[in-house]
């Protein structure tokens, strides 16, 4: 059954009867054996729901089954019936389990929870935690929402630079850009400041605070657009209220007074 194309696990989780013959990858969360059987909770970051896969020991490679350990990668192939547990309804028979990728014993994203302070010394595999995997998602719908409520409007979509030689009117604290060595001599004027006139724009150069002053310019040749793009602020503030990088929503309309503000 290795040429079916694969399921996502939330597909399956959300199927309405049972299927004959299903395909689906994903990393194993836990393992456990029992007498006859193992039983692999598989997550694809599809759903914060892990599928429960029955491996029996009648399989070839029953042994490697056995030997998998949490993070390791599989492709299993089987039937998806009714679950015989508590608080799942489908589980999946394997006929085939494909080991894509094994994980050390060390790998240090176990079935306990994990504080976020952790997660950051491992940030290559914290999206695979479930606080993560959830806000990655839920940004994820929050971002197609955005994009959906102004399209269904008539505003246009526009990508402001994110490299620029703007200030926006004061807006925020910059990042500054450059090419140049500050210790080098050879980037510095006879009176020791930085020689911008040497750098990669030959000018003072940021990381955008806003796309406002390029979306208005742009309003005023497609009427209503919006940006929806990273900004970068550079306040020294260490409170969780503020950040040195987030995505902003810029509306800019050409012909709108305090009616269209308001509708």
């Amino acid at each position: 059954m290795t040429h079916l194309s694969p399921t996502s696990l939330k597909d399956a989780l959300r199927s309405n009867a049972p299927i004959d013959a299903v395909r689906v990858q994903g990393w194993v969360r836990t393992r456990r054996d029992s007498k006859d059987f193992s039983f692999i909770e598989l997550n694809d970051g599809s759903s914060l729901r892990n599928l429960q896969i029955i491996a029996r020991n009648t399989l070839s490679n029953y042994a490697d089954v056995q030997r998998l350990t949490t993070g390791a990668s599989l492709a299993v192939s089987g039937a998806l019936v009714a679950s015989q547990g508590k608080g799942q309804k489908w589980e999946l028979i394997a006929d085939n389990i494909e080991v894509i990728g094994t994980a050390e014993d060390s790998y240090p994203l176990q079935k306990k929870g994990h504080t976020p302070e952790f997660l950051r010394e491992i940030a290559h595999l914290r999206p695979r935690s479930n606080l993560f995997s959830s806000v990655f998602r839920v940004r994820s719908r929050l971002a197609f929402s955005v994009h959906q409520f102004f399209q269904e409007r008539g505003f246009v979509y526009v990508h402001t630079p994110i490299i620029t030689g703007s200030d926006c009117e004061g807006a925020g604290e910059l990042f500054r850009v450059t090419t140049l060595d500050p210790a080098a001599a050879e980037s510095r004027t006879t009176g020791g400041e930085i020689d911008y006139t040497k750098d990669f724009f030959a000018r003072p150069t940021y990381l955008t605070v806003s796309g406002q002053l390029e979306a208005e310019a742009l309003a005023l040749a497609l009427s209503k657009v919006y940006t929806f793009g990273p900004t970068f602020r550079a306040e020294n503030s260490n409170t969780s209220r503020h950040a040195s990088e987030f995505w902003m929503i810029e509306p800019e309309m050409a012909f709108c007074d305090l009616n269209g503000n308001m509708t």
